[in-house]
C-alpha cells in the first residue's frame, strides 16, 4: 500500500512538473479571404514569465519557424508575416533580442487550388524565461481551410 501511495505520489508531481514546462500553447485557425485566397493563423499563448522568439532573431536563441508542407491543393502567397515584437538587450549573447510575450499570431497567406484545403506543417520555437530556457521544440500542424 505504500508503495502504491509513493507511486502515486511521484506521478502527480511529473505530472505538475510537466506542466510547468510546457508554458506555450498553440492554436490555429483559417480564414477564406474569397473564393481563390485564405489566411492560415498560428497563435502561441504564453505563460507570465515566459516568452519566445521572433522569426527574425540570429545568432543566439533559436528564432520561431514554419515549413509548409508542399500540396496541390493550396500555394503560399508572400512569407509568414508576424506582429512587430518586443526587443529587450540580452547580457548573455550580448545583443538585442526580439520577443514576444503573453501571446502573438503568426499569419499565412495561401491560394487555395482547391475548394478544401487541409494546410500542414511544422513549427519550431524556443522558450524562455528570464532565469532558464527549454529546449527548442518542434511541433506538427493541420489547419482545414474550406
Amino acid at each position: 500500500m505504500k508503495r502504491l501511495l509513493l507511486f502515486v505520489l511521484l506521478m502527480q508531481s511529473g505530472l505538475a512538473f510537466a506542466q510547468l514546462h510546457k508554458p506555450v500553447k498553440w492554436s490555429y485557425l483559417s480564414k477564406k479571404i474569397n473564393e481563390h485566397e485564405a489566411e492560415v493563423y498560428l497563435k502561441a499563448t504564453i505563460q507570465n514569465g515566459w516568452h519566445i522568439y521572433s522569426m527574425r532573431v540570429s545568432g543566439g536563441p533559436i528564432p520561431t519557424s514554419f515549413r509548409f508542407n508542399p500540396s496541390k491543393a493550396y500555394g503560399l502567397v508572400g512569407k509568414v508575416m508576424e506582429p512587430t515584437p518586443l526587443a529587450k538587450y540580452d547580457k548573455v549573447v550580448k545583443k538585442n533580442l526580439a520577443f514576444f510575450e503573453r501571446e502573438v499570431v503568426f499569419k499565412q497567406r495561401i491560394k487555395l487550388l482547391k475548394p478544401k484545403v487541409v494546410v500542414s506543417g511544422v513549427l519550431e520555437f524556443m522558450v524562455c524565461s528570464d532565469k532558464s530556457c527549454l529546449p527548442a521544440e518542434e511541433l506538427a500542424f493541420k489547419i482545414p481551410v474550406s
